[in-house]
């Protein structure tokens, strides 16, 4: 029996999620804009904001969905989850409660503490902005300043690289925050980790480094990410054998810890000379990671949503007898990190390396030039991949919005590969649009490499 799929979201992210599932199921969306490459996919396509738990309830009922994939995580932190959940609908993405981890920065650094979550940089919790100011002077060292709540991965600012300590405390007293997470700097190469969890059990992909910083030679301003890389297995370049691997036994134990959890797990990584540590968790795919992940899926993703729903049972019986397994070494290219449990499938992956470069509204992320007209020229992509993400499709044609526009991915036997393969297919970018076009090229991963071996020297 074919599966109704009911899809939440309308970027970039939820595109590549699309593309996963459409040609093995029903597939239907609602978003707050209308993306082309999404609509295009589904059988239909209804106009709701994310965060309207109660909307999305309903048309997941009168479309007959028999389980939802939530992509942005302003839906998870609004409880669409749980609406779907109530409504008879399994929803693959935790509840706001378990969402927190992503949400809420203070409860994530609380919760690694006092589960002995591994990876846990020094940090302390202020509601207060003056006491918070006080820290800064008072720290012996470079401090991240990051607000509680959801930014859209612009909210950060790190001491030292970003800011000095007294910008850091004017931007703390400019701002409405009402509560911040002062935590040391760590120094290092950032990577994620993405993972499938249900039923207690985890399933790892590839690692994928993403690209916060605006301009070319990671310059400027964060954003919520100019692009991102995977090597053709599960490591990258500049990872030592063992720090994948040390990665994902943090995966582990946030989900032994939160054994109701469902969704995606994201673990963003700083690649320290003591190894990986935690900068984030997220609650849901990561945008760009998810266009470099899903298309070397080759498990087909909805068996991955099917198993997760119908395998609650067998799951938690075999949970309660086993455990999760040890660490192990690192699996094949085509393969993920072989973990414990029977419900969630094994996973496989295609072995080529990705390249995603974003085009993006000029003037973002700062003072983006939303609502100008642009034109994708769909045919110049060629065999890389083209994801829209946040633009609008209105009846005379194609709109941006306040964030990045679309995105191409380029794979390949290399990173060389698919980096040419993805800059081949911007011409797709036309106007009115920016792109960090260094990202994948091998100055940029070899300056990766030579960064940790200094820091391991």
């Amino acid at each position: 029996m074919t599966e109704t799929v009911l899809l939440v979201g309308g970027g970039g992210r939820e595109h590549a999620i699309a593309r996963a599932v459409a040609d093995d199921c029903a597939l239907y969306a609602c978003a707050s804009n209308r993306n082309p490459g999404i609509r295009r996919l589904a059988d239909g396509f209804e106009s709701i904001e994310e965060t309207d738990g109660g909307a999305i309830a309903d048309y997941a009922t009168a479309v007959g969905a028999d389980l939802a994939v939530i992509g942005p995580e302003s839906a998870l932190a609004a409880g669409v989850a749980d609406a779907l959940d109530e409504a008879g609908v399994y929803a693959f993405g935790p509840r706001a409660e378990e969402a927190r981890l992503e949400t809420d920065k203070a409860y994530q650094r609380e919760f690694m503490d006092e589960e002995s979550i591994p990876g846990c940089p020094d940090y302390a919790v202020f509601d207060d902005i003056e006491a918070a100011c006080a820290h800064v002077d008072e720290y012996d060292g470079d401090l991240a300043v990051k607000p509680a709540g959801l930014t859209g991965g612009k909210g950060v600012k790190v001491i030292g690289d970003q800011v000095t300590a007294e910008e850091a405390k004017a931007y703390l007293r400019d701002s409405d925050y009402d509560r911040v997470v002062l935590e040391e700097r760590l120094v290092g190469e950032e990577f994620t980790v993405q993972a499938f969890v249900a039923n207690g059990e985890i399933r790892t992909t590839p690692a994928v480094q993403d690209h916060k910083r605006a301009y070319e030679g990671d310059e400027g301003p964060n954003t919520g990410g100019m692009g991102s890389y995977t090597d053709t297995g599960l490591s990258l370049p500049f990872m030592a054998e063992g720090d994948y691997d040390a990665a994902v036994d943090v995966l582990e134990a946030v989900v032994d810890a939160l054994p109701d959890y469902k969704g995606v797990l994201y673990g963003q990584f700083m690649l320290t000379d003591a190894g990986p540590k935690v900068v984030e968790f997220n609650a849901r795919f990561g945008d760009p990671e998810a266009m470099n992940t899903l298309p070397m899926l080759d498990t087909p993703f909805v068996d991955v949503l099917t198993a997760a729903r119908d395998g609650d049972s067998a799951a938690h019986s075999a949970a309660g007898s086993e455990g999760h397994s040890p660490s192990g070494n690192q699996a094949s290219p085509g393969d993920s990190r072989t973990q414990s449990g029977d419900a969630l499938p094994e996973l496989s992956f295609s072995g080529e390396a990705t390249v995603c470069k974003y085009a993006v509204p000029e003037g973002y992320p700062t003072d983006p030039d939303a609502g100008a007209k642009i034109e994708v020229d769909e045919e110049s992509v060629g065999d890389a991949l083209l994801y829209y993400a946040s633009v609008d499709e209105r009846a005379d044609g194609l709109y941006t919005t306040t964030s990045r526009s679309f995105a191409v991915v380029g794979l390949g036997d290399s990173i060389a590969a698919a980096e040419a393969e993805a800059e081949n297919a911007l011409a797709a970018a036309g106007d009115r649009v920016r792109i960090r076009h260094d990202i994948g090229t091998a100055d940029l991963v070899e300056r990766r490499i030579e960064h940790m071996n200094e820091l391991r020297e």
